[in-house]
């Protein structure tokens, strides 16, 4: 497999167009466009109109809070205009500020939806354990100076594995009209001084995987034991539960589809761990509800796990 992949400029591109982005979040109010602050989704479309020369709308595999990052944030739009991959890839990052890029595109049928059609979301979390603070990672890891057990952190973690009701872990504000959501796995592993939280989901509760973390870090420091992240699920309240991680060291990672849409594949981000070597999509994914509905497979509407907004 190749990072470096030719871009046709000669064939313009017709139909709905799936497209992978990156941004660092630190100066977004999000991924979501919103009228008081800037958003990542604003930057991205006003870059596609100008390549267009008319009005692009994209939507997103799912959205991210203030301040988090992506590595492969996948959208999708209807372009008005009829533009080669070569000129959406770079005309796109030519219009786009220096924290925003795009990846890739790719022509996909009209009934592709990132959002509605994704299997999957995967997140990681980087924490830089170490007694200095950080400088050249500052702006995308969470620093901890005190030192962690990685070790028991991933022990009282796999309670969550599977779908429970998360409400303990969600925001307050959360829109969500559930709490349950379907965690694959999670995993925390150190790589010197990274501890890294490692999650995939079907969805996750506004927060979410911030909030898990942030309780993960107190069983880590040793100020709770093993047992602390069954306590809290059991509880089912927001207002007795851990802090909430800071946004900066959270990195949306992957958007994973059924095999047939033929979406790019590309390593797992942020790159300061590409020497994990994994690529996306690897893992296999549950026998779920959820996952056989998305994959086009009759199952009883009432087994599916609910929607709602990514952390």
């Amino acid at each position: 497999m190749t990072l470096f992949q030719r871009l046709d400029e000669h064939h313009p591109l017709t139909g709905r167009l799936a497209m992978a982005v990156e941004y660092d979040g630190t100066a977004y109010c999000g991924w979501q466009r919103l009228k008081h602050a800037a958003s990542v989704q604003a930057s991205l479309e006003t870059a596609l109109s100008r390549v267009a020369g008319d009005r692009v709308k994209v939507h997103a595999s799912g959205r991210t809070d203030s301040g988090v990052h992506a590595t492969r944030q996948v959208v999708h739009f209807d372009p008005p205009a009829a533009r080669s991959q070569k000129a959406w890839v770079f005309g796109a990052n030519a219009n786009l500020p220096r924290d925003v890029a795009v990846r890739w595109v790719k022509p996909v049928p009209d009934d592709f939806h990132a959002r509605f059609k994704a299997l999957a979301r995967r997140y990681r979390y980087v924490i830089l354990n170490q007694p200095s603070r950080p400088v050249l990672e500052r702006a995308n890891v969470t620093w901890c100076r005190d030192p962690l057990d990685a070790e028991a952190m991933h022990v009282a973690a796999q309670v969550l594995v599977g779908e429970h009701d998360f409400s303990s872990f969600r925001a307050a504000g959360c829109q969500s009209k559930t709490p349950w959501r379907h965690l694959h796995f999670i995993e925390v592993h150190r790589h010197g001084p990274l501890v890294v939280v490692d999650v995939q989901g079907n969805a996750f509760l506004h927060h979410m995987i911030r909030n898990i973390v942030g309780a993960l870090v107190s069983v880590g420091r040793g100020e709770q034991g093993a047992d602390y992240l069954v306590r809290l699920l059991a509880l089912k309240d927001r207002t007795l539960g851990d802090v909430t991680a800071p946004a900066c060291g959270l990195h949306f990672v992957d958007s994973l589809y059924d095999e047939a849409w033929g979406l790019p594949r590309e390593p797992l981000g942020p790159n300061l761990l590409a020497f994990l070597g994994e690529w996306t999509g690897e893992r296999p994914l549950p026998d779920c509800p959820m996952v056989e509905f998305r994959r086009g497979r009759p199952v009883a509407q009432a087994a599916m796990a609910g929607e709602g907004g990514d952390d």
